[in-house]
């Protein structure tokens, strides 16, 4: 076992592919300088440099929401210090290959609720998208402004042991995180100064600057009043939605904040009069968006906002009737939509995937549930995940049963030997399973972070790495040569 005076990279190694090393142990290009940095540190001194992070987190209040036995507890946000590395060149090309992909996605949102030529055309199925739990048929008809439907997505990057890069799924609706990704990288400037120093790391702090770029040119002169719809304290992400909307430096507003008038157009009330609000960000589900619409029971909207919307006076990001495009039955249909949309071959791979609807793919995998990985397909946050070859044959069974119950709900995937990235723990430095989020923003132009979050997962041998089930996150590096 090392001791604190070992260097921090002592006997440090694992199977499959590491984000830092290779096979040999070597620096991979773009790492070597935060190679050489920890290898000159001890342990000791990294556990130092990871309580201070620590403390840093506690003392500005980053705090993520669990909710536990029926109550919602705040926790500081698991971040190690690590980070993870990508050169530049290999950086380039996922961007390009997330921003087709993007593209492709919109372009199918918009065919949905207007023409329908994929459908026509046999590339995606009728019944699979009328009934997806994201399909809004109350947008058909709508234009928003460019064509797009999707403003802001969060795509979850995985590698394999031969280090191909695939998107493992899509997240259209209200992907979350963004704002972990900018405190990750704050709090790692200040950790590791020197090596900010001493290389080029692209940086990110212009996101939010980005995003009030983006939500503003969804109005018809460029500019406009913006404001952030929350569910309010008791959402999980409210520290992003009040960390967003102070950054971009608008009102971060709860749906009893809004009313839509008879001319159908938005207002947010303040205590200097009523404001009008041009574009909403809106980190509220689509059930719960306009009770006119929708539910009629929420209280998290506000009545009138899709009227509005459909009137041209407001904009929605992202717009409601997203979630259908990630509805995970519909992710294995990407790789066409690209084809059919754009005429291209997809840069990034999807990963191979079973759908449980169609019979002969469901008895392969109720045959084969011990080698898969099976998820809901319209749920988010690792929430009713089975590892296959994890799980006890009671647990098998139940899953057995819910599938044969339910097929559309589900779909399998081969399990992935999830790439790793070296992590503090409380004995050494040791591999953990990484994924990536990056965020990718989309209107009259594209714009991709540089990096995103990484997301680790903290057991070891475990492959979940969503906060919310225990996993943690790392700042992620594009380093330029």
């Amino acid at each position: 076992m090392p001791t604190p005076s070992k260097h921090a990279l002592h006997g440090y190694g694992g199977k499959g592919f590491d984000e830092l090393v290779d096979a040999g142990g070597a620096a991979r290009p773009g790492s070597e300088a935060l190679f050489r940095h920890l290898a000159s540190l001890t342990f000791g001194e990294l556990v130092d440099r990871q309580r201070a992070a620590e403390s840093d987190i506690a003392a500005h209040g980053i705090t993520f929401t669990v909710y536990a036995e029926g109550a919602n507890l705040d926790r500081a946000w698991p971040m190690d210090i690590v980070p993870r590395v990508f050169p530049a060149a290999e950086w380039a090309v996922i961007e390009a290959g997330l921003a087709q992909r993007l593209t492709a996605l919109n372009r199918f949102l918009d065919d949905l609720y207007h023409d329908q030529e994929a459908i026509a055309a046999g590339i995606v199925p009728r019944e699979l998208v009328e009934s997806s739990p994201g399909w809004r048929p109350e947008c058909r008809g709508v234009n928003p402004p460019h064509g797009v439907w999707a403003h802001i997505c969060g795509s979850d990057l995985v590698r394999d042991a031969d280090g191909e890069v695939y998107v493992l799924e899509d997240n259209l609706r209200v992907p979350s995180g963004v704002s972990y990704m900018l405190e990750n990288r704050a709090v790692t400037k200040r950790v590791f100064s020197e090596l900010f120093e001493k290389q080029s790391i692209v940086p990110v702090d212009r996101y939010p600057e980005r995003l009030l770029e983006m939500l503003r040119s969804l109005c018809p002169d460029g500019d406009g009043q913006a404001v952030v719809l929350t569910p309010g304290i008791y959402n999980s992400a409210y520290f992003e939605h009040s960390f967003l909307a102070r950054q971009m430096g608008v009102e971060l507003v709860e749906g009893r904040d809004l009313y839509v008038d008879a001319d159908d157009v938005c207002w947010v009330r303040t205590i200097e009069g009523p404001v009008r609000v041009d574009v909403i960000y809106r980190r509220v589900d689509d059930a719960f968006l306009d009770p006119e619409v929708f539910r009629p029971d929420s209280a998290l909207g506000a009545p009138g906002l899709v009227r509005a919307w459909r009137a041209g006076t407001l904009a929605l990001a992202n717009a409601p009737g997203t979630g259908v495009a990630d509805d995970k039955v519909v992710y294995t249909y990407v790789p066409d939509l690209v084809r059919f949309y754009l005429g291209e071959e997809p840069i990034l791979g999807s990963v191979p995937t079973f759908r449980c609807e169609e019979p002969a793919q469901l008895k392969y995998v109720l045959a084969n549930l011990e080698q898969l990985v099976v998820k809901p397909a319209n749920e988010a946050g690792g929430k009713d995940l089975l590892i296959g070859h994890q799980a006890d044959q009671a647990t098998l069974q139940q899953y057995r049963d819910r599938l044969k119950a339910n097929p559309r709900a589900w779909v399998a995937q081969r399990v992935i030997e999830l790439s790793t990235s070296p992590t503090v723990c409380e004995a050494a430095v040791e591999p953990r399973c990484v994924d990536l989020r990056p965020f990718t923003l989309q209107a009259a132009t594209t714009y991709v972070t540089a990096g995103g979050l990484t997301r680790v997962a903290r057991r070891k041998g475990s492959y979940i790495v969503n906060s919310s089930q225990g996993g943690g996150s790392k700042d992620t590096w594009i380093v330029e040569s």
